[in-house]
């Protein structure tokens, strides 16, 4: 396996000046810093705003004081140690603390900061309160990145999800293949794993996180294809960022990138109003446009991707917008009472997330049928 090293500290990235160091010090002793040395190849270091540096390097405006840890209230749906339970069907499993390199704009940064033990190191309890959900299908493993995990202990979670029956689909949530592919590309045993477990009727799904086309790179391509090849389904999530991909020509060459390699454009996300993130998040109908402007130059199998925020209350669908108001609908709602309500507020441009809007105008709510998935 190609030895990747990993980069924890300031001084280890020589590209910085001893001043742009001494600056930067301030906020890795707020937030943490890790990067690698494939993933740090990425970066133009003449271009001082170079998007891949954007994403790991930290920047002087995470000390703003905005927004708190755990902006979606994930501590609410927190049923046993490690898992969460917010939608009917889907259950998520926190199984690493650590990932192949930090975002900057990470929403749960709270994981790698005081201590704070949120994962399940041991996931008996968890796959318990699974078993006992007959409704859930789905389940997540997230973090964190699983595949930080070495693949024996992420096998021996995987072979015990795939005992339960009615958890058809096991998806795992990883920016490996943009951080490090070769923790893919070089470990035959996870393709293995994976071809074992993504069977005809139960699908392993690895739900990627490329940020910018510069991260889809030669490596990262034969991870995709090596990990297609083996059975698992992939799909793309991103957050706009400010700085990153927040214009149209950028994250237009992004969806047409995924989907040439196979990787299914799935969700853009509004950044959540997490600590430390002001300075990387776009205001929401300005996320808007930029969004819709950039499916406009897409095929459709390019423009699948769904403009949502992961709120508290549930995924809910950015649909459109005029110069007077915004248009809202749930598209997950932990309330089943709440799925696909239909909102429509006054328009603000300042509003960066959905309580900035106050009351809406119009709410029609669609009773649900007890369909939550």
């Amino acid at each position: 396996m190609k030895n990747i090293k990993y980069l924890t500290k300031l001084d280890q990235i020589s590209e910085l000046g001893d001043d742009e160091q001494f600056a930067l010090k301030k906020v890795t002793e707020k937030f943490a810093f890790r990067t690698n040395d494939y993933y740090k190849s990425l970066i133009d270091w003449d271009n001082p705003d170079d998007p891949i540096r954007r994403i790991v390097i930290p920047d002087p405006g995470e000390l703003e004081e905005w927004g708190g840890l755990d902006a979606s209230d994930e501590s609410v749906y927190t049923t046993t140690p490690g898992l969460q339970h917010k939608y009917e069907r889907t259950a998520l499993l926190l199984v690493a603390d650590v990932c192949g390199g930090y975002c900057r704009f990470c929403f749960r940064k709270r994981l790698f900061i005081n201590d704070r033990d949120e994962i399940a190191r041991d996931v008996t309890e968890g796959l318990q309160y699974i078993r006992e959900h007959e409704k859930i299908t789905n389940v997540l493993l997230s973090g964190g990145d699983p595949l930080m995990l070495s693949t024996n202990k992420l096998e021996r979670i995987i072979s015990q999800i795939r005992e339960i029956e009615h958890v058809r689909i096991i998806r795992i949530g990883t920016k490996m293949p943009a951080f490090n592919p070769h923790r893919i590309i070089d470990d035959p045993s996870l393709l293995e794993m994976i071809q074992k477990y993504s069977t005809d009727q139960k699908r392993i799904y690895v739900m990627a996180q490329f940020n910018h086309p510069n991260e889809l790179t030669d490596a990262a391509v034969e991870a995709i294809r090596l990990l297609i090849e083996a059975g698992a389904i992939i799909a793309n999530q991103t957050p706009m960022i400010r700085g990153v991909n927040d214009n149209p020509k950028t994250l237009s060459a992004l969806f047409k990138k995924l989907s040439f390699v196979g990787a299914v454009p799935y969700y853009v996300f509004q950044c959540r109003p997490t600590s430390g993130n002001h300075a990387y998040v776009v205001p929401i109908e300005e996320t808007y446009e930029i969004f819709h402007r950039a499916q406009m130059d897409c095929s459709g199998l390019a423009k699948r991707a769904r403009l949502v925020m992961s709120h508290s209350t549930g995924k809910i669908e950015i649909v459109g917008r005029t110069d007077a108001y915004t248009f809202f609908r749930y598209h997950r709602a932990a309330d089943p009472e709440r799925i696909a309500d239909f909102m429509i507020f006054k328009s603000n441009p300042n509003a960066y997330w959905f309580d900035d809007y106050g009351e809406p105008v119009t709410e029609y709510s669609i009773a649900s049928n007890g369909d939550s998935s």
